[in-house]
């Protein structure tokens, strides 16, 4: 995607208008929801309703408010400084705190990636007699391909339909027929159990639903909305209106409702399901998949591969290119969207040896469910520190001028990095313990 030739400087800085109103509104917040619940986060919520059955709800009302503040400080982030996060935070903090943060969020990323592909491939599994390797090694082709000679935009318009399979979850849960006084209860009075076990399943519900390929992803597309829009430069891109604003509160507001309701019926529905059969551990996609069982029956396998495979296409390209904007911002050199291959090719290489050491890692014989939850507990821990970083960069005037954080905005998101802090750090104290 590049700025046409011969375009005057007045065009390239007129920004061009955004057409849909509503429509386009629900459409792109239900894909960025949908983008949310990837894979990893599908297996994480459906094993924490297994193992923990209802006691689990009360996660869904309590991570909300910290997936819209944490995707709406990372949008505001781009949108107003004009550059990616990892580019703010090199403009703003010394190297020796970068580096750290930058490779915890680029490894967090290749992991999640890895996870995501297996989960793909555990998912086509259930329709295809093919080994979980092969096929995840013909899904990271499809997507490198699709990346280097397409846009990510046609993989989008291609698979985002497919994530609204993830409603079947809401009618599967329905149809499970739970005591729903008791649903209720476990919604609105937490029950938190103080094991390595309860605690680990915590941090990994928040790493994946609080991902560090969200934080980076959402600030960068900011900046590549911005360029497509003419503003070339980090200075144009500089500022937002409060109206600006208030779009992207919106976008995002939408997209984690649609992501929180899933989320919630996911638990909803393995607690209903899984659980009263005494399936405590999620080891296949097999086992998944009858959660869907209630609504689909014999069908319940397609229903479950089609919204695993749609959100997977459209967030495993989001994890690869996530990482690659770290990486490169981080180390000072260019790289978006709006570049070509030759153009950007330490981006562009980031892209593809992340795809391939991804895949690979697929081949070391890990059960591909497993480690959906386990990629879910690595992004748990580098999440508090990079958020700290957005809510000190947020509120720094240097860099946000007068939109800088409001008071309300600032109670949810040191309340939400507290919060972040304080569940991994319980999670360590039990493993001591």
């Amino acid at each position: 995607m590049q700025q046409a030739a011969g375009a005057t400087p007045h065009q390239l800085d007129a920004p061009k208008p955004r057409k849909g109103g509503a429509l386009r509104v629900l459409g792109t917040g239900v894909i960025t929801g949908a983008a949310d619940d990837d894979p990893s986060a599908i297996g994480t919520y459906a094993s924490a309703g297994a193992k923990f059955g209802l006691a689990f709800l009360w996660i869904a009302p309590v991570l909300l408010p910290m997936m819209f503040v944490v995707t709406y400080l990372s949008a505001k982030l781009g949108r107003v400084y004009g550059k990616g996060l990892f580019a703010a935070v090199r403009d703003r903090y010394p190297r020796w705190l970068l580096y750290p943060l930058m490779l915890g969020a680029f490894t967090g990323n290749v992991i999640e990636a890895a996870a995501n592909m297996g989960g793909v491939g555990a998912a086509l599994n259930l329709l295809v007699p093919v080994p979980v390797p092969t096929i995840v090694v013909a899904v990271a082709v499809g997507v490198v391909l699709f990346q280097l000679f397409g846009s990510y935009a046609l993989l989008r318009s291609i698979f985002r339909w497919l994530t609204l399979a993830l409603f079947a979850y809401v009618a599967a849960a329905i149809l499970g027929r739970p005591d729903w006084s008791a649903v209720l209860r476990a919604t609105v009075a937490p029950q938190v159990r103080f094991s390595s076990d309860f605690l680990a399943m915590i941090v990994a519900c928040i790493g994946t639903s609080l991902s560090a390929y969200v934080y980076t992803w959402q600030s960068n597309q900011e900046v590549e909305e911005q360029i497509d829009e003419g503003k070339l430069t980090a200075r144009q891109r500089r500022g937002a209106s409060r109206r600006e604003l208030a779009r992207t509160r919106r976008d995002v507001m939408v997209g984690m409702v649609f992501a929180n309701i899933i989320l919630y019926f996911i638990i909803l529905s393995t607690a209903t399901t899984l659980h009263p059969q005494g399936i405590a551990q999620i080891d296949s996609a097999a086992q998944a998949a009858q959660a869907l069982e209630p609504l689909a029956g014999a069908w319940a396998k397609w229903l479950f591969a089609l919204g695993v495979v749609g959100v997977g296409f459209l967030a495993i390209p989001v994890m690869t290119t996530g990482a690659a904007y770290d990486l490169v911002q981080g180390l000072g050199e260019k790289g978006t969207l709006h570049h070509r291959p030759r153009e950007a090719k330490l981006f562009y290489g980031v892209i593809l040896l992340v795809t391939i050491v991804a895949a690979g890692l697929n081949f070391l014989g890990f059960n591909p469910m497993r480690a959906l939850v386990v990629s879910g507990i690595v992004q748990g821990f580098s999440v508090p520190p990079l958020l700290l970083m957005m809510m000190l960069m947020t509120n720094d005037r240097g860099m946000m001028g007068e939109r800088r954080n409001g008071a309300l905005l600032n109670i949810v998101g040191w309340t939400t990095t507290a919060a972040t802090f304080a569940a991994t750090a319980c999670l360590v104290v039990s493993w001591i313990v």
